[in-house]
């Protein structure tokens, strides 16, 4: 029930120094408002470089084939083998939980001799052989036309999808590519689409454009690779770990191609799940960090507000001991000073949350007006659950901060302080 003679009091005792309570007040807004800040600081870096992965399947691994490093069944040391295409579909059947199997082959690379004419222009891209589900699990989009699709690996159709540095390279401003023909290595390709990478995927943005895909199919036939498979992006089903499964594939793998067992060596690989993991606790690393940082400057506030309550319960004792005398209960005393403890803690604390988010809304308004591509900081922002978080913090620090001094209020003897000066 609302008392009004209590708040009237509480209000009186927090105003008779105005000053005095403002810096009090200011420690335990510097504390939350940090707190809040760190929080959405880390949940911008955690959008930015999650964003990064967008369009990516992150429960992936690249393998491919290295030399053995042990001798096994008759085979020397230092072996070099390859992957097949048989390997592709025994990958499939072996193991229900991945979902796609792709076999990829590449020619050329970064800074690689020029491999690719259409007309007078020359120009080094690289050549990837793939299938229509490597768009599942690369982040890509096709800006006009269309990608590989499996009438292009059946029939072993001469098509290719470049990327928009090698319009940039190869082609006139405004010109139609789709229907025009460029020569890899001497064979001509129907150019079908057009694709855009989106975001840089750990390497060189520039260069990620400048790359042209083929079916799988025809990249073998075309370029003498039999039924050699360079390496294979496997990716596990929604609730299966690649990481998990990984183990059972190199083992499968080795029997396969009569590899030591123990050899580690033998089967390249990257685990992109595995680095998604440790790219999600690092931010839960941060998030605590925010969450310790942020507790302990906010308690260095209550305990100014603590240190300021015990001179309000000094300056007080003739007040509390008429009181006593009148017969105001311990529980009345107490209550009185932990309210307005409480009462100044979130004050405080929620000016501290109103001014940060009034801060973070404007950073917002800044970053929307900037380039999305590539931004490592997207998105700063704290969710209901911060919010219910920290004053759940302020009510705990308020009781902090007003038990002491409510404490010493109800220990005063009625008599001793009507003798207080």
């Amino acid at each position: 029930m609302f008392d009004r003679d209590k708040w009237n009091e509480i209000i009186e005792a927090l105003t008779a120094n105005v000053f005095r309570t403002v810096l009090t007040a200011f420690g335990v807004f510097w504390g939350i408002f940090i707190l809040v800040i760190l929080l959405a600081a880390g949940k911008g870096l955690e959008n930015g470089v999650k964003n990064g992965f967008s369009g990516i399947a992150t429960n992936t691994m690249f393998m491919w084939s290295q030399n053995t490093s042990k001798p096994y069944k008759g085979h020397a040391l230092g072996r070099r083998y390859n992957f097949k295409n048989a390997d592709v579909n025994a990958l499939k059947q072996n193991f229900p939980d991945l979902q796609f199997v792709s076999p990829r082959n590449q020619l050329g690379g970064y800074n690689g001799a020029n491999n690719v004419v259409r007309g007078t222009k020359t120009a080094a891209y690289t050549i990837y052989g793939d299938y229509p589900e490597l768009t599942s699990q690369e982040a890509m989009d096709i800006i006009k036309g269309r990608f590989i699709n499996h009438g292009d690996i059946n029939n072993k159709r001469k098509v290719a999808v470049i990327g928009q540095g090698v319009i940039t390279d190869l082609y006139s401003p405004a010109e139609e590519v789709i229907g025009t023909y460029i020569k890899v290595n001497g064979v001509n390709f129907l150019v079908v689409g057009v694709y855009k990478k989106k975001g840089n995927n750990g390497g060189n943005a520039e260069e990620g454009q400048k790359e042209i895909f083929v079916p799988f199919t025809t990249f073998q036939q075309a370029f003498n690779y039999g039924d050699i498979v360079g390496w294979m992006a496997l990716t596990a089903k929604d609730g299966a770990s690649i990481t998990e499964l990984k183990a059972g594939i190199f083992e499968f793998m080795r029997s396969r191609h009569s590899i030591h067992p123990d050899d580690e060596r033998a089967i390249g690989n990257f685990d992109l799940f595995q680095e998604y993991s440790k790219v999600n606790g690092l931010f839960l690393i941060l998030k605590f960090i925010a969450y310790f940082v942020g507790t302990l400057v906010l308690l260095s506030g209550v305990i100014g507000i603590s240190n300021i309550m015990l001179i309000v319960v000094k300056e007080r004792t003739k007040e509390i001991g008429i009181r006593r005398a009148l017969g105001a209960t311990p529980w009345a005393i107490r209550s009185q000073i932990l309210t307005e403890a409480i009462f100044l803690t979130i004050i405080a604390g929620m000016a501290g949350i109103a001014v940060a988010t009034g801060l973070l809304a404007v950073l917002n308004m800044v970053l929307d007006s900037m380039p999305a591509e590539d931004m490592m900081f997207a998105n700063p922002s704290v969710d209901l659950f911060v919010v219910f978080v920290a004053l759940l913090i302020l009510v705990g620090s308020g009781l902090l901060a007003g038990f002491i001094p409510a404490q010493m209020a109800i220990n005063v003897k009625p008599v001793d302080a009507l003798r207080t000066e």
